[in-house]
């Protein structure tokens, strides 16, 4: 049994999108992260690179809780507890199997290129468990299980890559209230309860329009940089009370609710205006907290494709990781992956992942539609 999940570029919206319901672009690219899942005997095993030459080794206890050989708790390991526990109430015997990882989301040395491996492994983990026990799951119950699944490992993890990997295309997405969603969790609800919670209410994905007449180019530094590392330390020096905190959300909304509407007008112009200011709103965050968001080669990889009628500005957390660029018809796209070449900036020849099926999730209370 072999399922796919791809990996993801925030276009708008870094940072903010950490707020439940505050809105960021994101598109899924063509390079995917592959299980493979196996029936096994006595045991579950997990193999990955990520691992070493062991696979982790996974049993259950008397209480059919998940227990590990060794290695820490992790995506991988979250995501199977917490499918297992929804095959328990959904009335499916546990069986025992292996899971095969292959991704293409690094390189050949393993270096991630800040594609979102984390989220698509978990998000194609519970596809195949889904399948397994013959779940049903949902589009969107399987991006939930992803959530809570890793909600538990990194808390403020806003779910952008996770709704990418599941959704795919070009999407506008909005999180959900996680600090509510773990707080029911931990009352020892059932999984089925919490994929109906009122937490879920400010948690929205709608399907955009791919540029019709912009070509995304996309650029990797070659230093792979921490999205959870980066935000935290974000967050201590602006903190959510603060007024400059709320300048920046009320900005970064305002910019991604008109990039939204500029792709679905097909406004390429426009859509080139907002990616700059979607760049100058990120300088202005890190020189407010002095963090390098934008470091020495996303400024290099941002000029060079200024230079050629192109809007350039680095994707997600910064600090290393990709840059994006929006080139239209006057952009000069050969002249900038040589220079970008020749910069030390490695293109990534990437594509858009196709999105699944043509229906949005829209907040409302007791969770979106599929």
């Amino acid at each position: 049994m072999e399922t796919k999940a791809p990996g993801k570029l925030y276009i708008a919206g870094e940072y903010a999108v950490v707020e439940p319901g505050e809105p960021s672009v994101i598109v899924a690219v063509d390079r995917v992260l592959t299980v493979n899942l196996t029936p096994s005997d006595d045991v579950g095993r997990v193999f990955s690179s990520e691992y070493g030459l062991r696979p982790v080794v996974w049993t259950r206890d008397d209480d059919d809780s998940i227990q590990l050989e060794h290695q820490p708790f992790d995506y991988v390991m979250a995501a199977i507890a917490l499918t297992e526990r929804l095959r328990g109430e959904r009335g499916r015997e546990p069986r025992y199997f292996d899971l095969h990882i292959e991704s293409e989301l690094d390189d050949s040395s393993g270096r991630k290129f800040g594609l979102g491996s984390s989220a698509a492994v978990v998000v194609a983990t519970i596809a195949a468990i889904g399948d397994f026990y013959e779940l049903g799951l949902t589009t969107t119950e399987r991006f939930k299980l992803a959530l809570l699944s890793t909600a538990r490992v990194s808390p403020r993890s806003s779910g952008g890559d996770l709704a990418a990997s599941t959704f795919g295309g070009w999407i506008r997405y909005t999180s959900p209230d996680r600090d509510a969603l773990l707080r029911d969790l931990d009352r020892n609800e059932t999984v089925s309860a919490n994929l109906d919670s009122t937490g879920w209410d400010t948690f929205s994905v709608t399907q955009l329009p791919e540029p019709q007449t912009l070509e995304l180019l996309v650029g990797w530094t070659g230093s792979p940089a921490s999205t959870e590392r980066l935000v935290n330390r974000v967050e201590k020096k602006t903190p959510i009370a603060s007024t400059s905190h709320e300048d920046f959300l009320a900005r970064s909304r305002e910019i991604v609710d008109a990039l939204v509407a500029a792709m679905q007008a097909h406004d390429a112009s426009r859509t080139l205006e907002l990616v700059r200011s979607a760049r100058t709103l990120l300088q202005g965050l890190g020189e407010r907290t002095g963090i390098q968001i934008e470091t020495e080669k996303l400024r290099t990889l941002c000029e060079i494709a200024e230079s050629h009628d192109a809007a350039a500005k680095p994707s997600g957390a910064g600090g290393g990781d990709c840059g994006i660029v929006f080139a239209g018809p006057d952009s000069d796209r050969e002249a900038i992956l040589r220079e970008w070449e020749a910069a030390g900036v490695r293109p990534l020849g990437l594509g858009v992942y196709p999105a699944v099926g043509t229906q949005n999730a829209e907040p409302q209370a007791g969770g979106p539609n599929d």
